[in-house]
């Protein structure tokens, strides 16, 4: 699935996501996987922190409700408040039958960083007898995430909200250049951990603050929802100018032998401007995580939905 998120607008995206959902099923499809921050969309706006609801909030009931309604797998990431105070970024994976398993993506990216908490399982859940693994965006791109897949996986689901360079001058090559890195990560990884890999995306415009500066950022989603099998062919994709939609393909389950992925931390390499960013944005963001989260507890607030 692809869906052009208008960012914090929950009850928007829940409904485009469950239109989208419902065209998959009509087509034949029996999986369906939504985005990373399927309700919220991402970007620097910290209430998409402040108001993540809990595990059963109206993000979980979407999903619960599609698996049930169209007796199949849906699963998504979405930010949620947990009991012990703290805000994830947590991929459910629903059959028909309810809850099939939870994973929090393992490192924030960037201005994510401000927005959440990392987990840490390895992010293997039975179905069924069928292991299926879940990588969320930047884990596509690490060897650690391969290190806790490889080889030991059926198939991978998961998604992305990979955002575009700002729309600056002297940018376009950068820009270029990441964009083919978010094109090619799926399949990259898919031939890395020896399993298909059905990814969803986020296409359209973002606009927000930019974290730790006083500039506005402007830009897009890079969309790139595929669906790859064990050995990294693109059985079906959509780029980021077709906008909000599904693509489909029948997808042989099973383990093929994964490909060492070296011992460096990432499977591509970034360039300069990404590396930089990344740096940046993750030690501002920790500090604007813990700011929040200490005024979150002198100041309780309930959560809105």
């Amino acid at each position: 699935m692809q869906t052009e998120a208008r960012l914090g607008d929950v009850d928007a995206n829940l409904a485009d996501c469950a239109r989208l959902a419902d065209q998959a099923v009509r087509a034949g499809a029996t999986w369906v996987v939504l985005p990373e921050f399927f309700s919220t969309g991402i970007g620097y706006l910290p209430e998409l922190s402040a108001r993540a609801p809990s595990i059963d909030g109206e993000p979980t009931r979407l999903l619960a409700g599609l698996a049930t309604r169209h007796g199949i797998h849906v699963g998504g990431s979405t930010l949620v408040r947990d009991p012990d105070g703290e805000v994830r970024n947590a991929f459910l994976l629903f059959g028909p039958d309810g809850l099939a398993g939870r994973h929090d993506k393992d490192l924030p990216t960037m201005w994510e960083s401000a927005l959440y908490t990392g987990g840490r399982d390895p992010g293997r859940l039975d179905v069924a007898g069928t292991t299926v693994g879940v990588a969320l965006c930047w884990e596509l791109m690490r060897s650690q995430t391969v290190a806790r897949l490889g080889g030991e996986v059926d198939l991978v689901v998961g998604g992305s909200g990979w955002w575009s360079l700002p729309e600056w001058p002297l940018l376009g090559g950068a820009e270029r250049r990441n964009h083919a890195r978010a094109t090619a990560a799926p399949a990259t990884f898919a031939r890395y951990v020896g399993a298909p890999v059905v990814h969803a995306a986020h296409a359209g415009r973002v606009a927000c603050d930019f974290l730790g500066t006083p500039l506005r950022y402007r830009g897009r989603l890079e969309g790139g929802a595929q669906i790859c099998d064990a050995r990294g062919r693109v059985l079906a994709y959509r780029d980021r100018d077709q906008g909000a939609g599904v693509v489909l393909a029948d997808v042989t389950l099973g383990r093929a032998t994964p490909t060492f992925a070296s011992d460096r931390f990432w499977l591509q390499r970034r360039g300069a401007v990404a590396a930089t960013a990344w740096h940046f944005h993750n030690a501002v963001g920790r500090r604007a995580y813990a700011r929040a989260q200490q005024r979150r507890h002198h100041r309780p607030e309930e959560s809105t939905r």
